[in-house]
Formats: C-alpha cells, sequence, structure tokens
C-alpha cells in the first residue's frame, strides 16, 4: 500500500468547463494510463483543495463523481483508494486495500528498529558534512579506516568494557589487528561462512533466535542445527556434538531478552576450548542496559575463542550500514583474504559519518539520550503490563520484551487482530530455525514515538489480556517448550501472577 500520490493534475481556471468536472477528467485519465494505479491511497477533499487552491466544494464534486463510475472507493477512518487500472499497464498491479491499517497510519510495535527519532538532527548533519571534507578516496581500505576502527576501540572500551588494540596507525590495511570494520552484522556472518567455514559444517544457533543469520548460513552450505535456551541463556551442554560454531546473543538473548549467565558463559567457553568450536557473539544492543551494568563480553572472558559482532544499526540507524568485528588474529587474517579475493568491503561513508559523531561528543549524547529515553518507555509498558496482571519476559534493556501466549493459533489471532485494530506485531514462532516451541509476540517500543505508545497500550492491553488467558491459563502454564534434560523451560518455571519486578530479573 503506497502512501498518497503526488496527484498529476492541472486545472484550467480560464476553461468554461467546471473545475470539479476538470479534476474528474484528470484522475480518471491518470488512472486509465497507469499514472495511478489500482490502490494508490488518494489524498483526503480537504488536503486536496489545499495542494490544488480550489474549495473543498470542488474536491467533493470530483471524488463522488468519480466514486459513481467505479474509479474510487472509499473506507471509513482509512481514506480513498483508486480500484480501477487499465490492463496490462506496467503500473498497474492490484495491490489489496487494506480492510485495517496499513503499515503508514499503523503503530509499529515489532522489534529491531531504532529510535531514530531522537537522533540530533543538526548533529547528523554536521557529521555528514564533515565527512564530505575527508575527499575521495582511490582505494578502498578492506580493513576498514583507522580513524573509525580507533572509534570502535574506544566505543568497546567505554560501553562493552571490551579493551581492543588500539594502535591502529601503522596498519592502514588491518594487518596485526583484531578490530574490522564491517558492513553489519549479516555481512559479517556472511563472510566469516565464506571465510572460515566450509560447507556442511555445523553451526548451533539458539533456539528461538535470530533467523536472517540462519538464512544467511543456509545460504552459504552450512548444516544450522537449534541449540534451546532458557531463562540463563544458551544451553551449553544441549549444543549438538560435532558443532564448529556456536552462534548466540549473551548480553540480550533475541528475541526473549534475557542475558546469558556467567556460570553459563563459563561452561559455553570451556566447551569451546575443550571441543575446537567458535563462538559468534552477537551483541547487537548491548550498550542498552537500564538495571545494572551488563556481564562482560565473551570476546573479553575468551578472546582465543570468540568473534564479537557489533553493529550500529540499533543505536542509530541502520542507513549508516556499518558495525565491527572483533575476533582472533587468523580469522581476521582469514576476512581480509576473502575481501582481497572478491573484492569487497565496507563502504567508507558510514565510517566517516561516525567518526565525526564521535569527535564532536554527538555520539556520546545520542547513547545518554538513548537510554533515558528507551528506559523510560520500558517502565511506561511494563508498568501498564503489571497494573493489567499480564505475564512478560524479557531483562531490563534493550528495545523489546515477550509477551508469551499458549498456541501458535493464540499468537497468529493476537497479529491479526492487533493489525485490525491499527498495531503491528510480530511473532515468535517465525523465530525458530526448526519446529516453533515459544509462541507470543515480541514488543519493540523504539520505532513509535512516545505519544503512539502511550495512546496505544490501553488497546493493546485489551488484545493481549485475551491472548494470554486461553481457557483461563496463562501461557506460561502451556508453554511447550522445554530445555535439555526434562527442565521446565523458562516460561513454565515462571508462576502464572509473575507481575512483580524481580520475576523479570530487575
Amino acid at each position: 500500500m503506497s502512501e498518497s500520490p503526488a496527484l498529476p493534475v492541472i486545472l484550467d481556471r480560464a476553461s468554461p468547463t467546471p473545475l470539479a468536472v476538470q479534476l474528474a477528467e484528470e484522475l480518471r485519465a491518470a488512472a486509465g494510463d497507469g499514472r495511478l494505479r489500482s490502490g494508490d491511497r488518494l489524498p483526503s477533499t480537504r488536503a486536496l483543495a489545499v495542494q490544488l487552491n480550489v474549495s473543498r466544494t470542488v474536491t467533493a464534486a470530483a471524488y463522488e463523481q468519480l466514486h459513481a463510475e467505479g474509479w474510487i472507493t472509499g473506507k471509513h477512518g482509512s481514506g480513498t483508494y483508486v480500484t480501477t487500472a487499465p490492463p496490462g499497464s506496467p503500473r498497474a498491479r492490484p495491490r489489496v486495500v487494506p480492510t485495517g491499517a496499513d503499515e503508514g497510519s499503523a503503530v509499529d510495535l515489532r522489534p529491531g528498529s531504532p529510535w531514530v527519532e531522537g537522533i540530533d538532527r543538526s548533529a547528523w548533519r554536521r557529521a555528514w558534512r564533515g565527512a564530505a571534507d575527508a575527499g575521495p578516496m582511490s582505494r578502498p581500505v578492506r580493513a576498514g579506516l583507522a580513524g573509525y576502527r580507533a572509534v570502535i576501540a574506544e566505543h568497546l572500551l567505554r560501553h562493552r568494557g571490551l579493551r581492543v588494540n588500539e594502535a591502529l596507525d601503522g596498519f592502514a590495511d588491518g594487518e596485526g589487528e583484531s578490530v574490522l570494520a564491517t558492513s553489519g552484522t549479516t555481512a559479517a556472518v556472511t563472510e566469516l561462512a565464506a571465510a572460515v567455514l566450509k560447507r556442511g559444517d555445523v553451526v548451533a544457533v539458539e533456539e528461538p533466535g535470530y533467523q536472517r543469520a540462519v538464512d544467511t548460513m543456509r545460504a552459504a552450505g552450512l548444516r544450522v542445527l537449534p541449540a534451546p535456551v532458557d531463562a540463563d541463556g544458551l544451553l551449553p551442554g544441549a549444543v549438538p556434538a560435532g558443532t564448529k560454531v556456536v552462534y548466540c546473543s549473551p548480553a540480550h538473548q533475541y528475541p526473549l531478552g534475557r542475558r546469558m549467565s556467567a556460570a553459563r558463559r563459563v561452561e559455553l567457553v570451556a566447551r569451546a576450548r575443550r571441543e575446537g568450536w567458535l563462538v559468534i557473539e552477537d551483541d547487537y544492543d548491548g550498550e542498552l542496559r537500564y538495571d545494572v551494568a551488563p556481564l562482560p563480553l565473551l570476546a573479553a572472558l575468551a578472546p582465543d575463542v570468540v568473534v564479537h559482532l557489533g553493529t550500529t544499526s540499533k543505536i542509530l540507524t541502520p542507513a549508516l550500514g556499518i558495525g565491527w568485528m572483533v575476533a582472533p588474529p587468523p580469522i581476521i587474517a582469514a576476512v581480509l583474504a576473502y575481501r582481497d579475493a572478491t573484492g569487497t568491503s565496507p563502504a567508507a561513508a558510514g565510517q566517516l559519518v561516525l567518526v565525526e559523531l564521535a569527535r564532536n561528543g554527538d555520539l556520546g549524547r545520542h547513547l545518554r539520550r538513548l537510554r533515558r529515553e528507551l528506559s523510560d518507555r520500558r517502565t511506561l509498558l511494563v508498568d501498564a503490563l503489571i497494573q493489567a496482571d499480564i505475564p512478560y519476559l524479557g531483562d531490563d534493556a534493550g528495545a523489546h520484551l515477550v509477551i508469551p501466549v499458549p498456541t501458535a493459533e493464540a499468537e497468529r489471532t493476537l497479529i491479526t487482530d492487533g493489525h485490525t485494530h491499527g498495531i503491528l506485531l510480530d511473532g515468535l514462532a517465525r523465530h525458530h530455525a526448526a519446529r516453533p516451541t515459544w509462541f507470543g509476540v515480541a514488543l519493540g517500543y523504539a520505532a513509535c514515538s512516545r505519544t503512539q505508545l502511550t495512546t496505544t497500550i490501553p488497546s493493546l492491553l485489551s488484545l493481549l489480556a485475551r491472548a494470554t488467558s486461553h481457557d483461563g491459563q496463562s501461557s506460561t502454564t502451556n508453554h511447550s517448550a522445554r530445555s535439555a534434560g526434562g527442565s521446565a523451560s523458562a516460561a513454565e518455571r515462571i508462576p502464572r501472577k509473575r507481575n512483580r519486578p524481580e520475576d523479570t530479573g530487575r
């Protein structure tokens, strides 16, 4: 569904033909030749009158005529849409006029989007102007710009407690370094799959987990096997035998929102060293913790067997298209060799922008503002859930939390009902590499505005209350997921009336 297009309308005020008739003819012609497509949303009569500098009587009369002829249709509370386009027109592929909200007007509560509304526009423009001062580059820098890698080293030290080699000036091509620029987490996984692993190698991935990484690994010919998680994160003892790589998000498990316990981290590293695993640590939003300092990174605990991946897509915007990799020297060398062989390297523009944001102090200011805002939003949402006695999962961190429901059908119904009420929701079932065992929705609170979140909460609570009270029981008592050894899953161990802060790991 598209937004209202710029209407191809020219009115001749000197013509004896009434303006309403002219407008109807112009719109009819545009729909007939494909300039307007079936499903295009038209402006309101009031907005179009302002646009054309005519009275609303003119636009209303034109719309009434076109509606009577069947060229347009109106949906109460949704808008006016073109319904007819010529057969065979290359731009006339029919699209469904929505019965509920379209993505442009709905409140987006799906996880994965950053708080771009909070980026200081003056700082953003200043950073791009500063980046432009660097001038064009004649050759790509495979490892990433030295200035960018220095900024990342400082960022990891300040915000994640990870000390990496910061003496970058003598290694413009990345030789001897442990930090590489990347084009984001998925791009980094693609490189690791091609440069370090072989087709058929077994990769264990958290279940449920990040499916884009799963799809990337499968596309590279790797064999992906699920590794279950519970309230303490990935179960190291459940990682399949013969595994070459374990992919996990220990700081804030995606999508369930828990952190891996210290004991699990030690156990995972010990087994990795004993069995020759490589552990990929996806730290997609590790900077966003609101209760206590995050546990140390796996890369700090075991730099010899851990590849740490980070990204700017959750703390700033995916528009920059940049991230970073911290890895043992043999991994760095293999990735650089792959980039040389394929002629690929991370784009410099986003790196230069981040360098400018850091140089001006704008990056640090944004992170402080981001933590405050997302912490406030989470408190707003959690307080409402507690008041409504609706169970939830997730640490006091990141930009989403999870509402479990009893069945796949309950999840599907909740998502459909949400769309009907103008709320976009993301289900847990799709986050499984194998047969789904967790059901519910992951509620993101960064993509929407604070006002949207506040005004949507009452409708959201009503939908969630119905979904979580299946047969008079909470979803947490009906959850089918079981951890290794037959012990109850995280959801099964949580009491039905889990409405106190300590129940979510605070």
